[in-house]
């Protein structure tokens, strides 16, 4: 049998298109700017366009795919590249916003350069710090799976600079 009301737990509809009369709310009640023509979804936590969507799975594919391969050993489900590098994009620039500033630059060969961390700003040469990784160890940092030490410690990450120590800014999500 089925019921005539859907779980509460279900999805609110997906509208097709934006609003005309207004424009989508964040979750903290300012409204989003939104380019005509981009589909906004309505999800638990408050409308998202349709782009920015598809990233988020983007990044819960590559990091659980991650986590699979961890999980199961001889287990080796490659990450596509350009998921891969969406998210590391995705992630190092969450890392940007979250700790603004120009005195660290963040390096993941070969997709993503950022500066980040508030202290004083390079204009030309190499930073006074520099971090650089490779992507899936950024990712696993990035989501709370790989502490910041145990990475040095296992020489996963190359840090040189005052303003290198990422460790107050990790993870972006857990």
């Amino acid at each position: 049998m089925t019921s005539p009301t859907a779980p509460a737990t279900s999805p609110p509809p997906i509208p097709t298109s934006t609003p005309s009369t207004s424009a989508p709310r964040s979750a903290s009640g300012g409204s989003w700017r939104v380019a005509p023509g981009d589909r906004v979804l309505a999800a638990r936590t408050g409308a998202i366009t349709l782009a920015d969507y598809l990233v988020t799975r983007t990044v819960e594919l590559v990091v659980h795919t991650d986590d699979l391969n961890a999980a199961v050993p001889g287990l080796d489900i490659p990450c596509d590249r350009q998921a891969l590098a969406a998210c590391t994009r995705l992630l190092a620039d969450a890392l940007a916003v979250k700790a603004p500033g120009g005195s660290t630059e963040v390096r993941i060969p070969p997709y993503a350069v950022v500066q980040c961390v508030a202290g004083p700003r390079h204009t030309r040469g190499t930073p006074p710090s520099v971090v650089e990784t490779d992507p899936l160890t950024w990712i696993r940092l990035a989501t709370g799976r790989l502490a910041w030490a145990q990475a040095i410690q296992d020489a996963r990450v190359s840090a040189s600079g005052e303003r290198a120590d990422l460790s107050a800014h990790l993870p972006l999500m857990a």
